[in-house]
């Protein structure tokens, strides 16, 4: 078990979220619930009208080649909630509309709501079992989507990223979602920290594509094709495509949901875990409501 969160995203200390340029040092056992995304560089705060080019391909593309999308993993999704203002959520303060709006980040006709995250950062660790029972809550005109970022390569985001969209290209992503948490923070397979647990392995000694593909082998995977699909044309333009839209939400830090393109929040926005799936389902019924 690991003993110690990777070095960037550890300098956060009560944050929870990881963001682009972290500093270096020492980290607590794990984020409080309330804890929210950090604060990151001007450069990718939300794009002007004329910045909108890249997110436009990355949706057009087929759904598979930007995020998974996943229905409410219950057989009946529950029904959708009228939407009532009761000022309890205000804009600026606990969501952040997008301007200008986005496009979602796959083909649905349904609300989408999207994960930005990473398998190494340790606050999307600690969301994992909150974005389950978000997917669950959703109602049936609403689905869940995840976008892997790959905003801090010391961590080993990249690799992390490609194996996920390589994963999505062959069917396995979903079912070994919990499989690659746990090789990054239990196992330690995946992990970017070094043996001692004092700092980050140099990045010629990060794990690899290949050891992502041992993985993923558990969920059926052939390791040979698994890593034959990421070295192709195909997962690097989903991965630039993913880069792009991700900059176009204005996200600078991870976890962070966007609703159908057009509103933004983390969990410290939201004010905690629960807080953030009342937020996430208010959004969809105001999203349904045309307001």
């Amino acid at each position: 078990m690991l003993k110690r969160l990777p070095i960037l995203c550890a300098a956060l200390l009560a944050l929870a979220g990881c963001s682009h340029d972290s500093d270096t040092g020492s980290a607590p056992a794990s984020p409080p619930p309330s804890s929210t995304t950090a604060t990151a560089p001007d450069a990718n705060t939300a794009p002007a009208a004329s910045s909108t080019s890249a997110p436009v391909s990355a949706a057009s593309a087929p759904a598979s080649t930007a995020t998974t999308t996943t229905s409410a993993p219950t057989p009946t999704a529950p029904p959708a909630a009228p939407f009532v203002d009761n000022g309890k959520w205000v804009e600026g303060k606990n969501y952040f509309r997008i301007e200008p709006a986005q496009s979602k980040a796959t083909s649905t006709d349904k609300i989408e709501v999207t994960e930005v995250f990473s398998y190494g950062c340790p606050a999307c660790n600690q969301f994992h079992p909150v974005v389950t029972r978000l997917a669950a809550s959703l109602p049936s005109d609403a689905v869940m989507a995840y976008l892997p970022a790959s905003f801090i390569p010391q961590e080993n985001w990249p690799m992390l990223q490609r194996a996920y969209f390589t994963a999505k290209a062959l069917g396995v992503a979903d079912k070994c979602n919990d499989a690659m948490y746990d090789a990054v923070w239990k196992s330690g397979e995946l992990s970017a920290m070094n043996q001692a647990g004092n700092g980050l392995k140099p990045r010629d000694a990060l794990p690899t594509i290949a050891d992502a593909a041992k993985v993923y082998a558990k969920c059926g995977a052939d390791p040979k094709e698994f890593v034959a699909v990421a070295n192709s044309f195909s997962i690097n333009t989903q991965m630039k495509r993913a880069d792009d839209l991700i900059k176009a939400y204005g996200v600078t830090g991870t976890p962070t949901l966007i609703v159908n393109g057009k509103y933004r929040f983390d969990v410290g926005d939201a004010g905690g875990y629960p807080q953030t799936i009342e937020l996430a389902n208010w959004l969809v019924s105001k999203e349904a409501a045309g307001k």
